[in-house]
């Protein structure tokens, strides 16, 4: 099969171009806004810089592909609310360019990368697919257009399409740099330089944290399928940050100090997903518990610093 990857030389969507390659011809487009050239340059595919809200990008790259991973964004509820404007540009927008092009080129499934921000604050968990979403920032209120978006591209001009409600991803080749950098990482990177570590709110919020390779597993089962419709991708676990900050000194084996700052806007305050529709649709079951995930990628962040 031909594969396109956008967003493919980021976090999730150059672990995913990892296992892809070793049965597909891949391609990916990024612009290396946020994704790194060092994170494919191993592996054997083709990457074109490109920018999602650039339409005209896609009509050589789509031709002849079987299947569109749509991994880019501008991933980060806290960049979102800074910026609202620009996200919805990349993430609305941008994942319309995706859809019409890939409608145009008769490519036969997309795959979109959704988040389960789209649930926002409600209190009943776990989250199910059929709950009401109750999106809480403009990052959530883009990735739920597109999975809308998505829904009638596959009622209107049967193009098949799946949407999975990322939980919390963590794993290897996360950027701990960033302003906006995810927890785990952060915390990985903070704790290997012996530096404090930072909780917002009082730690005791919790998350359904997702280790990257079972994100892969669950893209590659939903391409293989003929499932289509919204999806949870977690692990139907969850910890709190407290807590997590401790697994995380643990396992690094430094003891640091952590101060908690006051909660930060658009952020949930627990969060566990259910996952019996990904396990029925297409044979989804994580096989990373927490510690052994985060084993993982504390052992990939050693080996660069």
């Amino acid at each position: 099969m031909k594969i396109v990857i956008t967003g493919g030389a980021g976090f999730i969507g150059s672990n995913l171009a990892e296992e892809l390659t070793k049965k597909h011809e891949v391609v990916i487009i990024d612009d290396l806004s946020t994704g790194r050239a060092e994170n494919v340059e191993d592996l054997d595919l083709e990457l074109v810089r490109g920018n999602i809200t650039d339409p005209d990008m896609f009509k050589e790259n789509f031709r002849g592909v079987d299947c569109v991973f749509h991994q880019a964004a501008l991933p980060s509820v806290q960049r979102s609310i800074e910026d609202p404007v620009l996200a919805n540009e990349v993430n609305i927008c941008g994942t319309l360019n995706v859809l019409v092009a890939a409608r145009d080129a008769d490519v036969k499934k997309v795959i979109y990368a959704s988040s389960s921000a789209v649930y926002g604050d409600m209190p009943k968990l776990p989250k199910r697919e059929d709950m009401k979403p109750d999106p809480k920032s403009p990052y959530a209120v883009a990735k739920l257009s597109g999975e809308y978006y998505c829904r009638v591209f596959d009622e209107i001009y049967g193009l098949k399409t799946v949407a999975l409600r990322y939980f919390n991803v963590y794993g290897p080749r996360q950027d701990p740099s960033s302003d906006y950098a995810a927890v785990i990482p952060k915390f990985a990177n903070l704790c290997l330089a012996g530096k404090e570590l930072t909780i917002y709110g009082d730690g005791a919020q919790t998350r359904d944290f997702t280790f990257v390779r079972d994100v892969v597993q669950a893209n590659v089962r939903a391409m293989e399928s003929d499932a289509t419709g919204v999806f949870n991708v977690a692990t139907g676990t969850r910890i709190n940050i407290n807590d997590l900050a401790g697994m995380v000194m643990g396992i690094i084996g430094n003891r640091v100090d952590c101060v908690h700052e006051v909660a930060r806007a658009g952020d949930v305050r627990d969060s566990l997903g259910d996952i019996s529709r990904a396990r029925a649709g297409f044979g989804y079951v994580p096989r990373y518990g927490m510690e052994d995930g985060l084993k993982e990628t504390v052992k990939w962040f050693m080996r660069g610093a």
